[in-house]
């Protein structure tokens, strides 16, 4: 019988279709909330949702093999799995930019408003959820695409997204250059101001993309 192995290939894809879905997600959500339309990227070209991309990798890492485990077992894996990379995207956030875009302490037990309970309770049941309904879907889609043209295309999308990251990056620097009455010092940083500004960045980051 062939074991269920996941390429780089399959992870890379499955990773974009988290990023994307993600993306679609919250915006539904917070439009159906709020009446209003906020761009949950992480990155400021195009509808990249990273921390949604990288759940989607680390659920089907630690889940894929527990497919045709019973739902008790997988709900524990995915709440402590999807806690765990909660707590160190969004310390990883405010290491290196001063500022994550979510909070929780205001939620009863939370942990230091990186993680909480309720949102821990969400990881356990969206592992069920992915694993046994939207992962297995995915996979197949991947399967039945062109392996060569795929592979190709991934990379050109790699590049586009490393490419992307370093932009990102650059746009919240300037960001918080700009919010101290800095001016810029290039052309770059002047088309960082017009189409990546503060009011932008604001609209990604749920409005706490400069608090500390």
């Amino acid at each position: 019988m062939k074991k269920d192995k996941i390429s780089v290939h399959d992870m890379f894809y499955i990773f974009i279709f988290g990023c994307l879905m993600g993306w679609v997600v919250e915006g539904i959500w917070t439009f159906y909330r709020k009446g209003l339309f906020i761009n949950h990227s992480a990155l400021v070209i195009g509808p990249f949702n990273i921390v949604y991309g990288l759940s989607a990798i680390v659920l089907t890492y630690f889940l894929y093999k527990l497919k045709n485990s019973k739902n008790i077992e997988i709900f524990f894996v995915s709440f402590f799995a999807g806690s765990v990379l909660e707590y160190v995207l969004s310390f990883t956030m405010e290491k290196m930019f001063g500022f994550v875009a979510w909070s929780y302490r205001t939620k009863p037990f939370n942990l230091n408003g990186r993680i909480c309970l309720k949102y821990s309770i969400f990881w356990g049941i969206l592992g069920i959820i992915w694993i046994k309904l939207v992962y297995p879907n995915v996979k197949a889609l991947i399967d039945r695409v062109d392996k060569k043209k795929s592979t190709k295309f991934m990379k050109y999308l790699f590049i586009f997204l490393v490419f992307d990251a370093f932009l990102t990056v650059g746009a919240i620097k300037r960001g918080q250059e700009y919010e101290k009455n800095i001016p810029p010092a290039n052309k770059l940083e002047e088309i960082y101001d017009e189409y990546f500004g503060v009011e932008y960045l604001n609209n990604m980051f749920n409005g706490r993309w400069n608090r500390k």
